[in-house]
Parts: structure tokens; C-alpha cells; sequence
């Protein structure tokens, strides 16, 4: 009786251990593919199998994002912040420092001819020049804290560290999404101030093929502005205006857009961002140590009336015939009352 107990538990066993033996292990690989999915080798074979669309799961939280399992689109955006616009923002903004110092060489210093008239005439008001340096100091801390978005890690993160490059990184953060708003009052000030003297016309044509007084000893006929600061006006507000809503688009996620939205806005915001920066750099350089007299326009107001001559002279001839004389320079005048 103990023999055949004996004999059919091995009977029993016998299949159960042909199972043991033939199942795959949990850390090795199956012996066949899931049948859910496709037989696939990686994370690329699994996109393919995809063909480009989105793998939804189910939830029960209200957040319908959270439903989205795996989004391609996701890994070209990825591919476009990290190289795409790594290359167009290098080549953009060293590009520029490039043909600056070219131009520096090779030109030097733009000098007002026949030297300082000893008389100025106001360029810009109080309101005029407030609303210019917000503008452009806003923008510069824009434009480092978002360069490092994209360069920081390269660039100043082994040279100040990790800790100290968080903390960078963490207030520019901060400082990106708040100054936004008042960068965007003003450029809708500086729309307001000088959209009547931007309004391009034939004699812009005539400025940029004479090279704008800046190749040449030519100096062509111009307006409050000229043809290149008429662009300059147009890339800032056009520009500007493209900046900060793409750019709130991605301060306020999901609350315009969605996902495929947001990474459109950020694709518009940084090219745009990376050329406008490109420009300013230009725009910079002339108004300060590239062009004599230049600064004074946005520090004093008042500039050199042989300087206003020379770049700006039909704008000088309204000027004077609507009885805005020319006057000497502030500190002369406080010398002659003394």
C-alpha cells in the first residue's frame, strides 16, 4: 500500500516539476513576448509600434494630463531643446560678438564729424527714458536667466559649482516669471511713446542701401529715427509682444493650452528670444561705446546738436522751425550763473 501512495505522488509531481524547469526565471528574459504588446526591442521599437501616437492609461484623479502614459511628441521637443536650440542661440549670439568685433576693428569708433557742437537739443523725455531702461534692464535679466536655461549646465555650472549654480538658477527662475509683467508694460508703453515716428517709409530704403552712415562716409537723410532703429522698435514690440505670451503660456501651464501647446510655446518663445537677444546686442553697442554722443540720448536726454545733425537731421530741422533751439550743455549753464 506505501509503494503505490508512494508511486502516484510521483505520478503527480512529475508534471509539475516539467513546469519548473521550463518557466522562465524573473530576471531573465521570457522565452516568448507578452502577448499584449509587440515583440519589440527598446524604448524606439516601442514608439514605432506606436506610429507617432499617445498611450493613454485610465485615472480617477480630475487631471486629465495624468492620463497620458507615453507622448512621442515629447521626446522631439526634448531633442529640440537640447540641440536644436543649443546650435541656432550659439550661433545667433556668438555670431553676433563675432561680427561686433569685426566691426570694431575695422571701423573703430563712430565719431560725430566736425567734432562736439557745444549745444544740445533734447532727444527724449523723462517718461521716454524711464520706460526705455525698464525695458531693457527687465530684458537683460531675461535674457541671462533664460540663456542659462539652456547654457548654464555647459558653461557656468563647472565653474561655480552645483550648489551655487542651484541657487543661480533657482532665483533666476523667480526673477524670469516676475519681471515678465513689467517687461510687457513695457513694451506696451514704448508702442504708445513711438509708434508714430516707426511707421516705415521710403527714405528707410534710401538709409540701409547708403549702409546707414555706420559702412561709408555717407550719412543719409533721416527722421526722429532711422531705418535701423526703426527695426530695432519693430523686433522689440513685435518681438517682445511674442515673448510674453508664448512665455505666459508656460508660467500658467494647461490653463490656455495643452501639452502639444505648451511645447510649441516654448519652440516660439526661446528662438525668438535667442534672435531678439542677437539684435539687442547690436542695438547696445552703437548706443554706447560704439557711436559718439549715442549714450547721452537715453541718460541726459540731451544730446550733441552736430550729433543730431549728422544722424537724425530732418528731425532737427522740425525741431528748430517749431522754436526748440538748440541749448548749451547743463553744465555750462550752471557755470554761467555761477
Amino acid at each position: 500500500m506505501r509503494a503505490l501512495l508512494l508511486a502516484l505522488a510521483l505520478l503527480l509531481a512529475a508534471p509539475v516539476a516539467g513546469q519548473a524547469q521550463t518557466a522562465p526565471q524573473i530576471s531573465g528574459t521570457p522565452t516568448s513576448p507578452t502577448p499584449m504588446l509587440p515583440p519589440v526591442a527598446d524604448e524606439l521599437e516601442v514608439l514605432k509600434a506606436l506610429q507617432g501616437g499617445r498611450l493613454e492609461g485610465r485615472i480617477t484623479i480630475p487631471d486629465q494630463q495624468a492620463a497620458s502614459l507615453i507622448q512621442p511628441q515629447g521626446r522631439s521637443w526634448r531633442d529640440f531643446h537640447n540641440v536644436t536650440l543649443a546650435w541656432v542661440g550659439g550661433i545667433a549670439v556668438l555670431g553676433m560678438l563675432a561680427l561686433l568685433t569685426v566691426f570694431r576693428i575695422s571701423k573703430g569708433r563712430i565719431p560725430v564729424e566736425g567734432g562736439l557742437a557745444g549745444r544740445t537739443i533734447q532727444r527724449f523725455n523723462g517718461l521716454e527714458r524711464a520706460n526705455h531702461w525698464m525695458v531693457a534692464s527687465t530684458f537683460i535679466v531675461l535674457a541671462l536667466s533664460g540663456l542659462n536655461l539652456t547654457f548654464g549646465r555647459h558653461v557656468l555650472l563647472p565653474i561655480v559649482g552645483p550648489e551655487a549654480f542651484t541657487a543661480i538658477s533657482q532665483w533666476g527662475k523667480y526673477a524670469h516669471n516676475f519681471l515678465a509683467f513689467p517687461f510687457t508694460l513695457g513694451i506696451v508703453v514704448m508702442l504708445l511713446l513711438w509708434v508714430k515716428d516707426n511707421i516705415p517709409n521710403g527714405r528707410d530704403i534710401k538709409w540701409f542701401a547708403s549702409g546707414g552712415g555706420l559702412v561709408g562716409n555717407e550719412h543719409p537723410d533721416s527722421e526722429r529715427f532711422n531705418g535701423g532703429q526703426k527695426g530695432i522698435f519693430w523686433i522689440t514690440t513685435l518681438g517682445g509682444a511674442t515673448v510674453a505670451v508664448t512665455g505666459y503660456m508656460l508660467v500658467f501651464p494647461f490653463m490656455f493650452t495643452d501639452i502639444a501647446g505648451m511645447q510649441l510655446s516654448h519652440i516660439i518663445h526661446s528662438i525668438v528670444s535667442v534672435l531678439m537677444i542677437a539684435v539687442m546686442l547690436a542695438h547696445i553697442y552703437i548706443g554706447s561705446i560704439g557711436m559718439e554722443g549715442a549714450s547721452d540720448a537715453m541718460t541726459t536726454g540731451q544730446v550733441d546738436l552736430n550729433w543730431a545733425k549728422q544722424h537724425h537731421n530732418l528731425w532737427v530741422e522740425k525741431e528748430l522751425a517749431k522754436g526748440r533751439g538748440a541749448e548749451p550743455p547743463a553744465s555750462a549753464r550752471a557755470a554761467g550763473a555761477d
